[in-house]
């Protein structure tokens, strides 16, 4: 378990690669949601900062050769906090919806670590934090929701 340093925000890289191409019918059940999902997240209580492009979304940030590669970061209060918005909001019903528009990628897609307060993560540090745990598992480093001893929700809930 890795609980909350003192002075320290929960920061999380989540990536995946889509099904389809942005502009694909198909995929429009996810585009046309990603915005309001977003303002929710924005608006959430513990929400400190995501990343995102000059237009406001991250879905155009090109983070890899693949144009279906999709980044989300975020960094938020505690871990609490990034609970209750992707279990408790709307985002939970986009959650439902993934594997019509995203595969399992068969290796952890999402990696979370700690950051002073103030410290705004890069997207190469985020990658790094998610390869880490890929590469020797939990660690202080990077880890998933199971190294949260304060959150519950996501075990019925997560990914399998």
């Amino acid at each position: 378990m890795f609980p909350q340093p003192d002075g320290h925000y929960l920061a999380q890289i989540n990536v995946s690669v889509s099904r389809y191409d942005q502009d694909d019918p198909r995929f429009a059940g996810f585009t046309s949601l990603i915005d309001a999902v977003n303002a929710i997240a924005e608006r959430a209580e513990g929400f400190i900062w995501r990343l995102k492009s000059d237009s406001g979304s991250a879905m155009d940030i090109r983070a890899s050769e693949d144009p279906r590669f999709l980044i989300n970061m975020s960094v938020w209060t505690t871990a609490q906090a990034l609970e209750d918005f992707v279990w408790k909001t709307a985002h939970v019903k986009v959650y439902n919806q993934k594997a019509e528009w995203f595969p399992v990628l068969g290796t952890a897609h999402m990696a979370f670590w700690w950051v002073p307060i103030g410290h705004i993560p890069t997207y190469d540090e985020g990658m790094a934090r998610l390869e880490a745990l890929r590469a020797n598992g939990p660690s202080e480093a990077a880890f998933g929701w199971e190294s949260l001893p304060q959150v519950a929700e996501w075990r019925s809930k997560r990914c399998s």
